[in-house]
């Protein structure tokens, strides 16, 4: 079933009549588009794709399956979505209450005369945690290279050199091979490591540090998202221990990915493993997040939220143990849920390594 089907059969599902889509990463799994703007409005019988005049060759060539309408000053925007919506004969239009602005919603109501509009959530974000056949093989080839650029990396760790050249490194990697990044690469060693999102500072490489690396690879909007810890010299005994710690509560986690898992399970499951540690009150973040068109895309593993796992749907898991003062661990990897369990996408080794 297309993209195109799946977003009718959601609307036929929930009664909606008709939906405009607008969020970015919604309208490029929808539409196959990828500039900067457009909105794209489906009901039962019209499938409209609505651009500026910078984006008419390209909304013709990545939106086969919409009819294409674009425009230019002085034309206003909002008076061709009316004239779309009459065409279509629209007129109930629900819209995504998360991405339209106040102001959007504003102009709408001035210039759609005769539309009744109704705020909703875009069920597209629900669509779009399982993951078809192309998806997954462009997420696969964005951990392939995640898991080249980490070990690549490992050549390149040493006493001296600072965690920004690290993190340049992995972007120049990227971009070498066709590839964009996922997100700013985090770099944090030492006591710096126990800052979860910590930007890469100029901060030298020690002997002993704990040194965690999370970063990811964008391919043709697909990503991946890794985190290794690795320590630079002898790691201590209290290291060896948190990071054994951290792995066991990882690998007890993905022991439980299957469809019908509850997300919120599996979170607890890698929380009790830190618990018994003595360590759960240094993990404070959920355990992981979907993963596809967004980084954060939709799908949970936390404590909060109550997300039941479905075959296709690509997670992170990635329990983490954070002290101020000592350092931090993290180990995350990205994982497809399968009829049986789950598979293992980011491969790069997770014993700990001392470099």
């Amino acid at each position: 079933m297309s993209h195109l089907d799946q977003m009718r059969s959601a609307l036929a599902a929930s009664g909606t009549p008709a939906f405009i889509v607008t969020d970015l990463a919604n309208l490029r799994w929808l539409t196959g588009f990828t500039g900067s703007f457009g909105q794209a409005v489906v009901s039962a019988t019209a499938a409209v794709f609505i651009s500026d005049s910078r984006y008419t060759l390209q909304a013709e060539e990545q939106a086969r399956d919409f009819a294409v309408r674009t425009f230019a000053n002085p034309v206003d925007g909002a008076d061709v979505l009316l004239e779309e919506l009459r065409a279509a004969c629209i007129d109930r239009l629900a819209f995504d209450k998360a991405n339209v602005t106040m102001g959007a919603l504003q102009r709408w109501e001035a210039k759609l005369t005769g539309v009744t509009l109704s705020a909703a959530d875009d069920p597209i974000g629900r669509l779009r945690a399982v993951k078809d056949a192309d998806e997954v093989a462009l997420i696969r080839r964005a951990c392939r290279l995640a898991d080249q650029c980490m070990e690549r990396l490992l050549g390149r760790i040493r006493a001296g050199v600072t965690e920004k050249e690290l993190a340049w490194e992995i972007e120049v990697f990227f971009h070498s091979q066709g590839a964009g990044m996922a997100f700013p690469a985090i770099v944090v060693s030492g006591e710096r490591s126990a800052r979860p999102h910590g930007a890469p500072s100029d901060k030298q490489l020690q002997a002993g540090d704990f040194i965690t690396f999370d970063f990811g690879a964008s391919v043709e909007g697909y990503y991946s998202d890794i985190t290794r810890t690795v320590v630079l010299g002898s790691p201590s005994e209290r290291q060896r221990e948190i990071y054994a710690e951290v792995l066991k509560a990882q690998m007890a986690a993905l022991s439980a990915i299957a469809p019908g898992a509850s997300g919120k399970a599996v979170d607890g499951i890698a929380r009790a493993s830190l618990e018994r540690a003595g360590l759960a009150q240094h993990f404070g973040h959920g355990l992981g997040h979907g993963l596809g068109a967004l980084v954060h895309d939709a799908g949970r593993l936390s404590p909060t939220i109550d997300w039941t796992l479905e075959t296709g749907q690509v997670m992170t898991v990635e329990p983490g143990v954070y002290i101020e003062g000592l350092g931090g661990v993290r180990i995350e990897d990205d994982v497809l849920v399968t009829t049986d369990g789950c598979e293992v996408l980011t491969r790069f080794p997770k014993e700990l390594l001392c470099l």
